[in-house]
């Protein structure tokens, strides 16, 4: 199943539970068989609104009828109503109805706008979330698996911005980079 459909059927799903009387309709199914009549009068509303509710869950699949003398009766399709929810709220699944989308927009965005048009920084940004963004980009002048001297880091980071020893602490701070006691050596860190 492609991406767009795996986002029809997950819009489907929640569209057919988005309502409190499907949901209501969904809880008697599982507890019995019942006619559109029966539902209608338990909740209080009139048959087209059930009638309404109970298309809208046969087209997902959640509920099926059989015809008994003149009444449809309807059944939850308790199998297919977790499959769905396995399926569609897994861990697994629920990130790929992102694979379109630019996570690092963000980081984009708050690069242009603390940046100059050579690259330089501009102003290092107090807010927590904007600083990431910013340690992000300069440490991407860093190869991992090598280490470097204090002064070679110094001279990286002064390319960015003269106040190099800020910027060197805060890649301590946030994991980018480790160093030995002393400052001897820097390394970059592992993504987790």
């Amino acid at each position: 199943m492609n991406d767009e459909m795996k986002i029809q059927e997950l819009l489907n799903f929640f569209k057919a539970l988005a309502d409190a009387n499907r949901l209501k309709i969904i809880g008697l199914l599982a507890q019995q068989d019942l006619s559109v009549e029966q539902i209608a009068e338990m909740l209080g509303i009139s048959s087209s609104t059930v009638s309404h509710h109970l298309s809208k869950l046969s087209k997902t699949g959640l509920v099926s009828a059989r015809a008994e003398s003149y009444y449809n009766v309807y059944h939850l399709n308790e199998e297919r109503l977790e499959s769905l929810s396995k399926e569609i709220l897994s861990k697994e699944t629920l990130p790929e109805v992102t694979a379109e989308i630019d996570l690092d927009a963000y980081d984009s965005k708050v690069v242009r706008n603390y940046t100059n048009p050579n690259g330089t920084i501009k102003a290092i940004p107090t807010q927590q979330k904007k600083m990431l963004a910013i340690l992000k980009y300069v440490v991407r002048d860093f190869k991992p698996d090598r280490t470097y001297s204090e002064k070679e880091v110094n001279e990286i980071l002064e390319r960015y911005h003269e106040d190099y020893a800020y910027l060197r602490r805060e890649l301590i701070e946030f994991k980018f980079m480790a160093r030995e006691a002393g400052g001897k050596s820097y390394w970059l860190l592992k993504e987790e």
